[in-house]
């Protein structure tokens, strides 16, 4: 197989070449493989259809794959009648999966910017988060691409991302260690550099009470 290359859009390592990639049958003999490893017989009606459903579900866990980051943002608005204060969507919530043992890291991401004549859709930024976190992943990785491309393509004054997960790698082995969560931020722009823009965005975050309002 061809050595990756950089992705220059999101920073990953992807295939070089999709003619790489195995096929929908190479990747069920592969899980029946591990079937076999772990102890079980792929054989035996319960397991007979696992390694469809095993591949179905890695082409959802692992979407982000087939996305540009880039392209999720790339329609802004710019009608905003002067709109200049801080936009943050908060408690977003992510499934990843850690690089290192492929088990899950689920979490809340907190997106903010400070625009620059231009804004983005706020699904859009729900849309980033995921098209980052449905990859294999480490958390602060994962924390600078989605803060880096937000800066990339809006070119706002100021970002900043906050993420908070629990790491199955912790919790369902090694250390066993449950209810233990891992924060990492980046903060760009004004976040960074001006204290007051930084707490207010932590303030926000923080805050769980404010502006609660139900969307069911």
């Amino acid at each position: 197989m061809s050595a990756p290359r950089k992705n220059h859009l999101s920073g990953s390592d992807i295939p070089a070449d999709k003619a790489d990639r195995p096929s929908r049958e190479e990747a069920e003999a592969a899980v029946r493989v591990l079937l076999r490893w772990a102890g079980d017989d792929p054989r035996r009606e319960g397991l007979l259809d696992t390694p469809g459903r095993v591949v179905r579900a890695y082409e959802e866990f692992f979407a982000g794959y087939t996305q540009n980051p880039h392209d999720i943002l790339a329609r802004t608005f710019s009608e905003v009648q002067g709109y200049d204060e801080m936009i943050v969507l908060k408690d977003i919530r992510f499934e990843s999966y850690c690089e290192h043992h492929m088990v899950p890291i689920i979490g809340r991401a907190h997106v903010a910017y400070l625009p620059n004549e231009r804004v983005v859709g706020i699904s859009k930024l729900a849309r980033l988060v995921d098209a980052f976190a449905k990859r294999l992943q480490i958390q602060e990785k994962m924390t600078a691409q989605i803060a880096d491309t937000l800066n990339e393509v809006l070119q706002p004054l100021g970002v900043g991302v906050i993420l908070e997960a629990a790491h199955q790698c912790m919790s369902t082995r090694g250390v066993h260690k449950a209810g233990v969560s891992m924060v990492t931020s980046r903060m760009l722009g004004s976040f960074r550099d001006d204290p007051s823009t930084r707490r207010e965005f932590l303030s926000i975050v923080s805050n769980q009470n404010a502006f609660s309002v139900s969307n069911t």
